[in-house]
């Protein structure tokens, strides 16, 4: 696999499938700067835009399907709760793993597959330090009166994880934990046909925002 941010991969390319049904040289893109913390991400993800008005604002990570948070859909967008959160508080607790997918200024949100969203404003302090096993993650506005559950699925997420910006075109290792820094990529923004059975989390939400047709087998987007 290519090297992106100086490391060491070991393992078979993977990037042997065809991804591009049209010409690829056609096709509109640009260069990105993936966040880290996110482990491989596979050529065809979409992805979506960090909207913080500090912390990493302005680099892509994996896009979240628009659908309710469960147990079983790939999601690597979210950071699951290891712990239910009360009915105020300005803090979660997730994995050790999943905090490096934050830094402090991120802004970010909270929600379960029963409680709305919730915008949870920047990320001031993250302390990987006080437990062997789980982070604290604490933000500026209080939940608001509803507790989210790990019963429920409830998870964080970087702003702008709803809306799709672009198909990886090449599969990149972000790092997962500690480890974790990032990657360089190129996104593709459009005019293009693309195999659908190449995209991750491209669902019809994500082909609304990047102005997608599908056809059969095949993906359009203008």
């Amino acid at each position: 696999m290519p090297m992106d941010i100086p490391q060491v991969n070991y393992g078979l390319q993977t990037d042997y499938k065809r991804l591009y049904y049209s010409e690829p040289e056609a096709a509109l893109k640009v260069p990105v700067t993936l966040m880290a913390g996110y482990g491989k991400l596979e050529q065809g993800t979409a992805l979506a835009l960090n909207g913080s008005a500090g912390g990493q604002k302005g680099k892509v990570f994996p896009y979240d399907p628009d659908a309710a948070p469960t147990g079983k859909l790939v999601r690597p967008a979210a950071a699951f709760l290891v712990s239910s959160t009360g009915t105020t508080g300005l803090s979660v607790y997730v994995t050790l793993e999943d905090s490096y997918k934050f830094e402090v200024g991120d802004d970010v949100f909270l929600e379960d597959d029963t409680t709305a969203a919730e915008n949870k404003g920047a990320i001031t302090a993250i302390d990987r330090t006080t437990y062997t096993n789980m982070a604290v993650i604490t933000f500026t506005t209080t939940i608001g009166g509803t507790a989210f559950t790990t019963a429920r699925f409830a998870y964080i997420a970087v702003e702008g994880y709803t809306t799709c910006v672009g198909i990886l075109e090449v599969t990149r290792d972000t790092g997962i934990g500690v480890l974790a820094k990032g990657a360089v990529a190129t996104m593709i923004l459009g005019n293009c046909v693309l195999y659908n059975g190449m995209l991750t989390n491209f669902d019809s939400a994500a082909v609304s925002d990047l102005s997608a047709a599908s056809f059969g087998q095949y993906v359009y987007i203008r």
